[in-house]
């Protein structure tokens, strides 16, 4: 009679399958703990928990630019219980970079969930050094062409596209230093053995505000509350970047999980002690829906498929 019954309402249309979510979520960030993505992971991860009662764990696989978490939930079940936290360099700069084996094309295999926040980008140099001003930096440029380094935490990173489209706005000839992640291009700049370094204020943020390192200017046109400074764009017409950081998921996710995590994204940037805790770590909280994001990466890959042939960039 039992087993009968089961069947009887596995049959029944809307019993068979539970609401989402029933189990665990998790949150894969492709980047070692204590930076810019980790944290949003986090935040990510501690609003899916709240808005959707079930406990979110983080998980961290680090490499290939994020590319091995992006494989892991491009080619995992499919069942929307796993989402990437996915910044821009992962979805819009690593596709466009010549001479890499990717294990995922982020692009057909996944899909935009929901933004988080907007990135705010920053020159940065040692407090202890000489540059006050990105006026002085492109002048000791030009005065010494090929001297003056700038770092970037990789090739092909937000960084080094950064740094690359500097120096063809501001005709200067400075040259690249890349880094395997933000956190030893610091100890660098710190260390003075590279001279400046534009990389998004989170992950700097610590180091602007105990002084060690001096915010110079910000490299686009909104600039971020928390950091007060002069524009790029006032020493170099036109120059602008930013990035962002969202949520990410397979491309064959059921529509009531893509619905379930854009549901818990925008609730819990409506709640205050979630958009400070981004703002205190250098972001910009912006909610944007799936079909908001996917024009944004669109945009953001034509622009660096750009810049990325006009620098002649390849993966090592």
């Amino acid at each position: 009679m039992l087993r009968l019954l089961l069947a009887t309402l596995l049959l029944l249309p809307g019993l068979a399958r539970a609401e989402f979510p029933d189990r665990p979520l998790r949150v894969i960030i492709g980047f070692p703990a204590g930076g810019a993505g980790d944290l949003t992971a986090r935040v990510i991860a501690e609003m899916a928990s709240t808005t959707l009662g079930q406990n979110a764990v983080v998980e961290n696989r680090t490499g290939a630019n994020g590319m091995i978490a992006a494989d892991a939930v491009a080619h995992g079940t499919p069942d929307g219980y796993t989402v990437l936290a996915c910044p821009m360099g992962t979805m819009t700069i690593s596709p466009n970079l010549p001479g890499q084996r990717l294990p995922v094309d982020v692009v057909t295999e996944m899909i935009p969930v929901a933004n988080l926040a907007l990135s705010t980008y920053g020159l940065v140099v040692a407090a202890n050094g000489p540059y006050r001003s990105v006026a002085q930096v492109l002048a000791a440029a030009r005065a010494q062409p090929g001297k003056l380094t700038f770092a970037s935490a990789g090739i092909g990173s937000a960084q080094h596209l950064a740094g690359e489209l500097l120096k063809r706005m501001a005709a200067v000839d400075i040259v690249h230093v890349p880094y395997r992640g933000a956190s030893p291009a610091i100890v660098d700049l710190l260390g003075h053995r590279v001279d400046f370094f534009i990389t998004n204020l989170a992950d700097v943020s610590g180091q602007i505000r105990d002084g060690s390192l001096r915010l110079l200017a910000v490299a686009d046109d909104v600039g971020h509350p928390g950091y007060p400074a002069p524009r790029i764009s006032a020493d170099v017409p036109g120059f602008s970047i930013s990035g962002w950081f969202a949520a990410c998921g397979p491309k064959a996710m059921p529509r009531e999980a893509l619905e379930g995590w854009v549901r818990a994204i925008r609730t819990g940037l409506d709640q205050p002690h979630f958009r400070q805790r981004l703002l205190d770590n250098g972001l910009t909280p912006n909610f944007e829906g799936p079909d908001a994001l996917a024009t944004r990466m669109a945009a953001n890959r034509r622009q660096f498929r750009e810049l990325i042939e006009a620098a002649g960039i390849r993966a090592e």
